[in-house]
């Protein structure tokens, strides 16, 4: 008998494209980082002008400043840092791959591949917990980063599903929403913001000392440890930075973002308290500033406040500068001037604005009275995410702001 069969030709058909609200849903994207997964949880959601985006961590949600759809492919848009997530959909709709950008100033990027499926699951596997072992967690620690001198304040809690959230309270600032998991044993934490992308991963031995290492981007890695400490605290933030009164603000000038050089003690801010921040548009804890202060301005302008930013950015490129202030200005509602002073390093910073001993950090932020004197300097800032921490340093700033309302009344 002679067989018929010569060959078989299979063809198969491309997979059809997802509609828009198909995609719809949670994903948990993981970045794959040098200390391992780092995850975070990313919700999409269609409207009639197409896909939008919020990123979760913990109890902070980031609006992703634009979702743009190709076909298969999507970009996510993550302002006002100059960071984007490009992601290319699988055959089966329900999946992810791609990687993660991020400008860095010049032609210099941090880069990381990204995967992300569409789930429900949990940042981490998580472990159910008993109350002797969440109170081995929560509470605030003392904390040591190997790579810097001034310690740190940890605040960690535990839930009982087995989920951890906590943050890290620096001089400088904080390390913003961190959430993870926690087994009784192993403290899992991550954190990504378009801005940051943070792993922490550390185990907790018998005496009750966390030890372990932090990721962040992908590059940077140190070890750090802590123990726990409901006493443990920082030096007061406004007593790091120094006004030396040697420059005086009129010695002090920068271009707006029409190219115009203005100077600190213009005509216009005369007779007005005043509050010069400066910051980057690609810092966090300059973001979560920027909310307070158009707060601040919104209900103390009638009586005589007014707020000025001195941008540093990444970017020598002063076009591309500008695009990042004005996509700063647009996301947090910004209508108080902001200068375009630097690059962001603090030595150049502190040579730019030689009126303070030293810039150490972003933000650092001077208060004025209405005679132009400065009677704060503020180093960092206390987001949100450090909770009581936040909620005193407003108390702080808004008991110094009437003062000086006070005092032109």
């Amino acid at each position: 008998m002679i067989s018929l069969l010569a060959g078989v030709l299979i063809l198969t058909a491309a997979a059809p494209l997802p509609a828009d609200d198909e995609l719809a849903t949670n994903w948990r994207v993981v970045l794959e980082s040098p200390g391992g997964e780092l995850p975070f949880c990313l919700d999409l959601f269609s409207r009639d002008d197409g896909l939008h985006g919020l990123i979760h961590n913990g109890e902070e949600r980031v609006r992703v400043g634009e979702v743009r759809r190709d076909g298969r492919d999507l970009v996510l848009r993550l302002d006002p840092y100059d960071s984007f997530l490009h992601l290319r959909l699988g055959e089966d709709g329900r999946s992810m791959n791609g990687r993660w950008q991020k400008s860095l100033g010049g032609n210099r990027h941090a880069e990381l591949p990204a995967f992300a499926t569409a789930t429900k699951d949990p940042r981490f596997p998580l472990t159910p917990l008993d109350a002797e072992q969440r109170a081995r967690l929560d509470g605030r620690w003392a904390v040591r980063f190997s790579t810097e001198e001034a310690g740190a304040v940890g605040h960690f809690r535990s839930f009982e599903d087995g989920r951890a959230e906590g943050t890290f309270e620096t001089t400088l600032g904080d390390y913003r929403f961190l959430a993870g998991a926690f087994d009784g044993e192993r403290l899992r934490l991550s954190c990504f913001d378009g801005g940051h992308a943070f792993l922490f991963d550390a185990r907790l031995d018998a005496d009750g000392r966390l030890e372990g290492g932090f990721w962040s981007r992908d590059s940077w890695y140190e070890t750090w440890s802590a123990t726990k400490d409901p006493e443990a605290s920082l030096p007061d933030s406004f007593e790091l930075t120094r006004w030396t009164g040697e420059v005086g603000l009129g010695e002090l000038a920068f271009p707006d973002t029409s190219g115009e050089l203005r100077r600190l003690d213009e005509a216009a801010f005369a007779g007005e308290a005043r509050i010069i921040t400066l910051f980057g548009t690609w810092c966090p804890n300059c973001n979560d500033e920027a909310r307070f202060l158009v707060d601040l301005e919104r209900r103390y302008k009638r009586r005589g406040l007014r707020v000025q930013g001195l941008a540093f950015e990444l970017d020598e490129d002063a076009d591309r500068s500008r695009a990042q202030v004005e996509r700063f200005r647009e996301r947090h509602g910004v209508h108080y001037p902001i200068l375009l002073a630097g690059t962001a390093n603090k030595e150049a910073a502190s040579r730019a604005f030689p009126a303070l001993d030293r810039v150490r950090a972003f933000p650092t932020t001077l208060v004025l009275d209405r005679e132009g004197q400065v009677r704060a300097v503020h180093t960092g800032f206390s987001g949100p995410a450090t909770g009581a921490a936040h909620e005193h340093l407003r108390e702080r700033y808004e008991l110094l702001i009437e003062e000086l309302m006070r005092e032109g009344e």
